[in-house]
Parts: structure tokens; sequence; C-alpha cells
């Protein structure tokens, strides 16, 4: 465990640094910032369910490789999740980030509600990896400390296949388990000319706790 903390704390000055390197060039190039919302029929995140039918918004500005924004999701239960996150794509396929998990409930500034993740993923041509690790030290918001995730994909012509496990919150047990593994995929639906909706859907079985979930998404 002292291992993969050092490899954290190594991935996050790294991530800093190279933020820092393409200051002068996020300086030279245009930035672009988004928004919009999506509403899924259910909140299921690494093979766990949240909340029922919720309300996902996010903005996000970018520049080049480099990207900082903020996500929500506010469920018709009254779950809410607001997140903050930065991160940097490289043209090779890899991909550095830090995520803030946010529970509204305590004070945002105490951190009682909070924790810290560090991501990093790699894709090339079809095949995508992610490794996901929360910090002992910055851990609350339900995270047991030193939480792991990691998750295989694989992009087909009309749908992608999903294999993710991991440990802390992720597990009924704290133990390290396959927790999340299905197949998403998506279309277009076309209402005027100048309106076209995306439509995503995918079926979500988690081996740990034997559940299973069938969910589907409006982008807008």
């Amino acid at each position: 465990m002292k291992k993969l903390t050092k490899f954290a704390s190594l991935l996050g000055v790294a991530l800093v640094l190279t933020i820092s390197l393409t200051h002068q060039d996020i300086k030279a190039q245009e930035i672009e910032v988004s928004t919009g919302v999506d509403l899924y029929s259910t909140y299921v995140f690494r093979g766990i369910a949240f909340s029922g039918p919720s309300w996902q918004p996010y903005v996000e500005a970018s520049s080049g490789g480099f990207a900082i924004g903020a996500w929500g999701s506010q469920g018709y239960d009254g779950f809410q999740e607001m997140d903050l996150y930065a991160g940097y794509s490289f043209d090779f396929g890899l991909s550095l980030g830090v995520t803030d998990y946010y529970y509204p409930g305590s004070p945002y500034g105490d951190g009682e509600s909070h924790a810290i993740e560090i991501n990093a993923g790699f894709e090339i041509d079809a095949l995508s990896i992610a490794a996901n690790f929360i910090p002992e030290e910055a851990t609350n918001a339900g995270a047991a400390g030193e939480d792991m995730y990691f998750e295989l994909g694989y992009a087909f012509d009309k749908a992608s296949l999903f294999v993710g496990a991991g440990d802390g919150w992720h597990s009924s047990d704290g133990d390290f388990a396959l927790v999340n593994v299905g197949v998403s995929t998506g279309k277009d639906i076309v209402v005027t000319e100048s309106l076209t909706i995306p439509l995503s859907g995918a079926a979500i079985y988690n081996p740990d706790t034997e559940q299973f979930y069938i969910l589907v998404g409006f982008s807008f």
C-alpha cells in the first residue's frame, strides 16, 4: 500500500508539472468552454446505483490537451453529487487527472464531504485501460482509504464492453472484487435537420452485490 501511495503522489506531481509545462501553450491556444446536461433513468457508477432518475449537468473549459470542469448529479430521490476535475490528455493516448468528489451535506469548506481521487488512463485503438486511486490522506465522503478501481474496456463498431474491479467503497466488504461488468451503446435521434439528441444505454451487472441494472440516457 505504501508503494501505491507513493505512486499516487508521484502521479499528482506529474500532473502539476505537466500543467505547468503546457501553461504557455494553453495561453497561446483558444480556450473552449462547453456545457450540457444528461438525463439518466438510473445513476450507476462503477457498478453501484447511487440514485434513480437523475439530471447530470456539466461545465468544462479546455485548451489543447488540458481540461478543467465541474460535473454534478441531482436525483429525483434527493441524492446529490457535485464534482470538480482537472486533467491532461497526451497525443499518444495517456491521460492524467484529479477528481474532487463532493456530496452536499457538510459545509463545502470543511472537507468532511469530499474525497480526492487520482486518475490515469490509456487508450490504444479500441482498447482502454483506467486506474483510479484515493490516497488515505485524501479520504472522506464514504471512501475507506487507499481505495482502488481499475477498468478495462473495448469498443466495437456499435457497442462497448467493460470490466471493472475495485476495493474500499467499491465493494460490499471493502476487499478487492469484480464489481462492474457490462455493455454500452448509443445512437443519435434526429428530431429536425438542426436538432439531434444523443441517446445512450447500458446493461450492467455487479458480481459482488449480485445486482443487475439497465439504464438509458439522453444528452442535451
